[in-house]
């Protein structure tokens, strides 16, 4: 905090003659007021926001692999002499490296090839998943402290949850061929021309990389953390629903799927409190509770010939007339009349213009009411935090909205349909300025990150 001393000594101003009276400014200030509104698209003043540019990072370090952050961290990842390595920044008071730590990759593959990379923050570990492999790494030294050949999904605190299927020998599929028919893939993303003869489910301790349970089934099938005071594993095979406790691999509940048109399911996702499982050749879906494996509704999907683009929902309709449906009961609760493409962003959901890929509007997720104009915001930034949705405007200028969502209905980021939260609606805070000229960009609760000429340019931020 900066102290200014007043100087009581100082000799007093003269007195200025009087001005206009207030009322003569009314009509240039109310004009004032409006224009700022349709500049900033309904951005609240940044009152008690900071703002602050930290510095760049120079292109060579991220290269056209993903923005990252995790911890309060940027990480990259760069060829270095056929390596490929991955880099921690400290952020504040300036970027500085932190250390790096050549990720595993198969030699036949060129290094500078770019591949997906996501890291994540796991207690004192960071889980860097380059491709197929994920590592664990110790987040002060890069120390590498285990690795698998297959991606890990988190199933609750130090619990991950891995898939490996098993194919018959012989089933390579001969990529330079290009002979036509349905692929399957294993953990390490060889396609097969069979499906897996087995699937081998396995709970992983992330602070170690010690293996807790594996369970065996037959065929192909899929595992999907069931998040709750209890973690848990539902694995869905082609006739059955199996729950697991994600520490000890028991199985908590089992229940069957039956067959629809003389074939079972091809799909699986879990939303909310609600295992959605897809007959795509029957054309119907039916939602199961994930605790109970109760079946909750079926419903039939022939009708839907364009269907909507919903991250985070469970979706009717067409794009052009877009249903959202309860989870729990598979009933309607409410829709839109004209083109959108929905995603659910700090317990709001996003109604965004399809045919630009600007956010118009912020929606109740119980009622589907409008809550918040985004006029003028042009690009959602990606984030890392839960409850942040980072707004930037034809990069000049980014704005922040605050988890929340309606008295009763909205609750969690990762849940809308889940407990009561604030009631009132959402409020855009400018953060700040920013001439770009690059398109991507990242933020989480502390930083925004965009890829520029310049190379990664980087702001802190508080509200």
């Amino acid at each position: 905090m900066t102290l200014i001393e007043l100087d009581r000594d100082a000799p007093l101003d003269p007195v200025a003659a009087p001005g206009p009276p207030p009322h003569r400014y009314r009509p240039a200030g109310l004009l004032l007021a409006l224009a700022l509104v349709v500049l900033l698209g309904g951005a609240a003043p940044p009152s008690g926001t900071i703002w602050r540019h930290l510095g760049v990072l120079p292109p060579t370090a991220g290269l056209e692999t993903p923005i990252q952050l995790a911890g309060g961290r940027l990480f990259t990842v760069a060829p270095v002499g056929g390596r490929r390595v991955l880099t921690a920044w400290t952020l504040q008071p300036a970027p500085a490296r932190l250390w790096s730590a050549e990720l595993p990759h198969d030699p036949a593959v060129d290094a500078s090839v770019p591949i997906p990379v996501t890291v994540r923050q796991r207690g004192d570990l960071v889980l860097a998943t380059a491709g197929m492999t994920t590592a664990a790494l110790e987040s002060a030294t890069g120390r590498p402290r285990w690795i698998f050949g297959a991606r890990i999904a988190a199933a609750g605190g130090d619990l991950g949850v891995m898939v490996e299927r098993i194919f018959r020998p012989g089933t390579d599929y001969d990529q330079e061929s290009g002979a036509p028919g349905r692929l399957y893939f294993s953990a390490d993303g060889q396609p097969h021309t069979e499906p897996p003869i087995r699937t081998e489910v396995r709970g992983i301790d992330l602070a170690t990389g010690a293996v807790l349970w594996t369970a065996t089934q037959a065929g192909s099938v899929t595992a999907d953390p069931v998040p709750g005071d209890r973690p848990a594993v539902l694995i869905t095979a082609s006739d059955r629903l199996t729950l697991h406790d994600a520490r000890t691999g028991a199985a908590l509940r089992e229940t069957e799927l039956p067959q629809r048109s003389g074939a079972g399911p091809a799909s699986s996702s879990v939303v909310g409190p609600v295992a959605v499982i897809g007959y795509e050749e029957a054309g119907v879906q039916a939602g199961y509770d994930t605790r109970t494996l109760d079946l909750l509704w079926t419903r039939d999907l022939h009708t839907e010939m364009d269907p909507p683009s919903c991250a985070g929902l469970l979706c009717a309709g067409s794009r052009d007339a877009t249903v959202v449906l309860d989870p729990r009961t598979g009933q309607p609760l409410w829709g839109l009349d004209h083109p959108a493409d929905l995603e659910v962003r700090a317990g709001w959901v996003v109604d965004i213009d399809p045919s630009t890929g600007a956010p118009a509007r912020l929606l109740d997720p119980a009622t589907g009411d409008p809550r918040t104009e985004l006029t003028g915001w042009t690009d959602l930034v990606e984030s890392f935090a839960a409850d942040r949705l980072v707004l930037r405007r034809d990069g000049r200028a980014f704005g922040v909205v605050l988890a929340g969502g309606p008295s009763g209905a909205a609750g969690s980021a990762g849940d809308p349909f889940g407990a009561a939260g604030p009631a009132g609606d959402p409020v855009v805070r400018l953060l700040g300025g920013a001439e770009l000229d690059g398109q991507e960009c990242a933020a989480d609760d502390r930083y925004v990150v965009c890829r520029a000429v310049q190379g990664l340019r980087i702001w802190a931020y508080r509200v």
